[in-house]
């Protein structure tokens, strides 16, 4: 739905944890939170709020299609004309549901779809995960979630238990791609180097058919170290 001319001349809300990407000369904006006293109030999931770059004005399209829930820490991306967001956490959890959005749409309606007919395995459920893109493909690096009992392994760094559900909550830095061609998820085998400890809330960037992570969170330690996985072979840049 085309945004109201009243609100045309409107700014985004204040919000934390949300998810911005950019195409072409356009700075998209969706989910997130705002905290009203002392309390965390999600932002609505059928709001996207576009930045146009070339006027420096505002607008809020209201979406529609298969509604993520309202989310803070998911992983967004944008890769040919798409916005992709993954992961987060709702008042119901963690999250390892993948939706997307058409960005480049003729009729002025951005339309949710949730991807449910994929191959493969995808991630644990987690939130504050990063992204890199690359060759058509979402490759996405740690985060904090939770795990059952028979899904733990040497890429999780356990912090909390639910011992009778046999839950656990914890850091990750294991290493996912889905390949928006084929609709496929795989993990590749790390060939090579010392994959960075496990953490959240990182940053990232590709240089070429490298990608880069810098600093993040364990526990109450934050980061400030520098981390390089070659996409093409698969390794690692420690030693």
């Amino acid at each position: 739905m085309a945004a109201d001319p009243a609100d045309l001349f409107c700014v985004a809300e204040d919000r934390s944890g949300h998810c911005a990407v950019v195409d072409g000369n356009f700075l998209y904006v969706w989910g997130g939170y705002v905290s009203i006293e002392e309390n965390e109030v999600y932002l609505p999931s059928d709001e996207l709020w576009i930045y146009d770059m070339d006027s420096g004005l505002w607008t809020m399209h209201l979406m529609e299609g298969e509604l993520p829930t309202s989310m803070s820490g998911s992983c967004g991306a944008s890769i040919n004309g798409k916005l992709y967001i993954f992961g987060g956490f709702d008042d119901k959890g963690y999250s390892n549901r993948l939706y997307y959005v058409n960005l480049r749409t003729k009729t002025g309606t951005y339309r949710w779809e949730k991807i449910t007919n994929f191959k493969g395995q995808p991630p644990t459920p987690r939130d504050k995960l990063s992204c890199w893109v690359y060759k058509n493909r979402l490759i996405y690096f740690g985060g904090y979630g939770c795990r059952k009992h028979n899904e733990l392994s040497d890429c999780f760094d356990v912090h909390d238990a639910f011992w009778e559900g046999q839950i656990f909550w914890g850091w990750h830095n294991d290493v996912h791609v889905f390949d928006t061609t084929t609709q496929t998820w795989s993990q590749p085998t790390i060939r090579g180097g010392d994959p960075p400890q496990p953490r959240a809330a990182h940053t990232c960037a590709v240089l070429g058919n490298k990608g880069y992570i810098f600093g993040g969170r364990v526990l109450q330690t934050r980061m400030n170290d520098l981390h390089c996985l070659n996409l093409d072979t698969w390794t690692w840049s420690g030693r």
